[in-house]
C-alpha cells in the first residue's frame, strides 16, 4: 500500500539553530523550511524533518543513514568538516572508524549529530 509513496525521515533536536547548521552546512543537505515544529531538509529526494523538542534522549542505535559510493572518501571529507566518527569496542573498525561486515559486503561508519542522534554511512 505505501510502496509507491515517498518516505519522510524524522529525528529530533533541542537546538534548531545548531541542528540547521549541522545538517545544512556540515552534511550539505538542502534546507527547505522551518516552522514552529521542525526544520525541513531535502536529503536527495527524501524529506527529513528535524522536529523540535524541549528535551530529547537519543537512541543508542542509528536513526538515519546514507548510502555512499566511497565511504573512506566520505568519512575523510566529513572528518575535515569537524565530524567525529564513533568507535565501538564491540566492532572491529579500521583507522577511519569504518566497520566491514563479516561477509565483506558492506562497510559502515557511525557518527552523531549535535543532539547525539546516531547517524551512519554505508557502502555496499
Amino acid at each position: 500500500m505505501l510502496g509507491s509513496c515517498p518516505a519522510i525521515a524524522f529525528t529530533l533536536t533541542t537546538d534548531p539553530a545548531r541542528a540547521k547548521n549541522f545538517y545544512a552546512n556540515t552534511l550539505g543537505l538542502q534546507f527547505v523550511s522551518q516552522d514552529d515544529f521542525a526544520l525541513v531538509f531535502n536529503a536527495h529526494g527524501t524529506t527529513l524533518r528535524v522536529s523540535m523538542a524541549p528535551t530529547h534522549t537519543p537512541a543508542e542505535h542509528p536513526v538515519l543513514g546514507w548510502q555512499v559510493a566511497d565511504i573512506a572518501a566520505t568519512v575523510t571529507q566529513l572528518g575535515e568538516a569537524g565530524v567525529t566518527f564513533e568507535r565501538y569496542a564491540f566492532l572491529p573498525q579500521d583507522e577511519l572508524g569504518i566497520w566491514t561486515s563479516p561477509d565483506g559486503a558492506a562497510k559502515v561508519a557511525f557518527f552523531k549529530d549535535p543532539d547525539g542522534n546516531v547517524l551512519s554511512l554505508t557502502q555496499s
